[in-house]
């Protein structure tokens, strides 16, 4: 039999063991920082909208991911909005119903955030690769400096950009 002294000895180290292992436990589940499972435009991936080189232009790439895993880059959020209007026009055989996720650029930070809770500013005076855009943000506190900081118009989520929305801004019109 072993001394008490060594018994307890062991008792606390095995007691420190599962404490360890269960405060790593939430980071050991916990799902992986967005950008880690947003595939990366290659540097002959072309926005499927106008035909550019996405990579040229990091700090304004959108994606579309499906749930099979391929994707979709493009270098704006504009031209993402023009091809979830419409995916047919763009990638014959292609749905919204296929999409898993939709991620564009934040301005700020330049990291990926979910589309759909992203807010978008329009009318801006920072033009993007194809020229006027609807800028994401990821919090209304950085809509509404950018608007103010930037000349914005307009501070738009998802489901309230329309599918003319993008033509207006090609025309110069928000």
């Amino acid at each position: 039999m072993l001394p008490m002294a060594l018994r307890l000895f062991l008792a606390a180290l095995l007691s420190a063991w599962v404490g360890l292992a269960a405060a790593q436990a939430p980071q050991a589940f916990a799902k992986p920082p967005l950008q880690s499972d947003v595939p990366k435009p290659g540097p002959k991936d072309l926005c499927p909208v106008c035909g550019m080189l996405v990579a040229k232009y990091p700090h304004w790439v959108a994606t579309i991911v499906y749930k099979d895993g391929h994707a979709h880059h493009f270098d704006g959020a504009k031209d993402m909005f023009k091809f979830w209007f419409d995916p047919p026009k763009y990638a014959t055989g292609h749905s919204r119903a296929q999409m898993a996720r939709i991620v564009v650029t934040d301005y700020y930070n330049l990291q990926p955030i979910d589309a759909k809770t992203a807010l978008f500013v329009t009318g801006s005076d920072v033009l993007g690769p194809m020229g006027h855009e609807l800028v994401p943000l990821a919090s209304v506190a950085d809509a509404e400096d950018y608007l103010k900081e930037h000349k914005g118009k307009r501070i738009l989520r998802f489901d309230e950009v329309t599918r003319d929305l993008p033509l207006q801004l090609d025309a110069g019109k928000f």
